[in-house]
């Protein structure tokens, strides 16, 4: 039985808390409570992200509000997403002033850099991100190869788990089972 007593989850920058990823996630996670979230852009009806600072806010919002409903603290909370989604959140844990305190990470496809950018890394809050996560990734990611990420996430000091899926892109195209079960496993297990 995990000590998760809920798990919040966000999208990526081009999708929506319906992503089907997100919603097989929160089927293989049943019984246990879970929030789809939308981005702040997404419910104003826009296509293109807020800054990051208005991305993190809204999951500190979004998880604290959660835990709240449901009568727990927010390290009782496993919370991550898809790309861009995932990559908020971490930043939301690893932040110095108001860092969020959970129980888990979950990465789905983490944007290390922009396709065909591998100099343009986003791994600066790697340092401070101390909670145990799971990174789930597929081996023709154009947004972070295995060798990248690996060595990326080396200066994360809590466990990192990584789980590859062979021959998947960024969008793990028809992998939305696979992914659901991996993350459902991993927090189960927590």
């Amino acid at each position: 039985m995990t000590l998760a007593k809920g798990v919040v989850l966000f999208p990526g920058a081009g999708s929506s808390s319906t992503h089907s990823s997100l919603m097989a996630m929160e089927n293989a996670l049943n019984p246990l409570p879970v929030l789809r979230v939308d981005f702040p852009y997404r419910k104003a009806g826009k296509s293109f992200p807020d800054k990051a600072p208005v991305l993190v806010q809204c999951v500190k919002d979004e998880v604290r509000a959660f835990a709240t409903i449901l009568g727990v603290k927010t390290s009782e909370l496993v919370i991550g997403g898809r790309s861009m989604g995932g990559r908020m959140c971490s930043m939301a844990i690893a932040d110095e002033n108001d860092p969020l305190d959970v129980a888990g990470l979950v990465l789905i496809s983490y944007p290390l850099h922009p396709p065909k950018k591998p100099d343009t890394l986003r791994i600066e809050h790697l340092p401070k991100l101390k909670v145990q996560t799971l990174c789930v990734s597929g081996t023709r990611d154009d947004f972070g190869t295995p060798e990248e990420l690996t060595d990326a996430f080396r200066v994360v000091p809590a466990d990192v788990q990584w789980q590859w899926i062979e021959n998947a892109r960024h969008e793990l195209a028809r992998k939305d089972e696979v992914v659901a079960d991996l993350a459902a496993q991993w927090i189960t297990n927590l």
